[in-house]
């Protein structure tokens, strides 16, 4: 399986902010569409991600203040990103070894999807469903 077999299920919507949003809205971004991670794009051009650990982390650090920063200060500024041929395994991998949980999807330059640790999961959950069920049948007619 690869990602653009996830992205195909699952869509390629993209939650973005631009660079000099406040913490406080895409915060709010976040919370409303309940998801853990928005791109941090200029126009078309990938500048950063921001995650929830990016939030908490500069939080501890800052204080409440941050709220009125714009993104810039506080998303992470170096993005691993995957491509559509990539493989389920290949990014479990990714994000074990790195410690995230998301990774934009890059196709001829372009940021086409993003794949979350939840859609990595579910996709392996419905590859073993879908193997165990094969071997049932195939048991039932032998």
């Amino acid at each position: 399986m690869t990602v653009r077999s996830i992205l195909n299920t699952k869509g390629h919507q993209i939650m973005s902010v631009e660079p000099d949003a406040k913490l406080a809205d895409a915060i709010k971004l976040l919370g409303e569409k309940k998801i853990g991670a928005v791109l941090v794009m200029n126009q078309s051009r990938l500048d950063g991600i921001l995650s929830e650990r990016d939030i908490v982390r500069v939080l501890g650090e800052r204080g409440a203040g941050v709220l009125e920063a714009p993104v810039s200060e506080v998303m992470t500024r170096k993005v691993v990103t995957c491509k559509e041929t990539d493989t389920v395994a290949e990014l479990m991998e990714m994000m074990t070894t790195g410690k995230f949980r998301h990774l934009p999807v890059i196709d001829n330059g372009k940021v086409v999807g993003l794949i979350s640790i939840g859609d990595v999961v579910k996709r392996r959950v419905q590859e073993y469903e879908t193997e165990q069920e094969a071997l049932r049948d195939y048991i039932k007619t032998a």
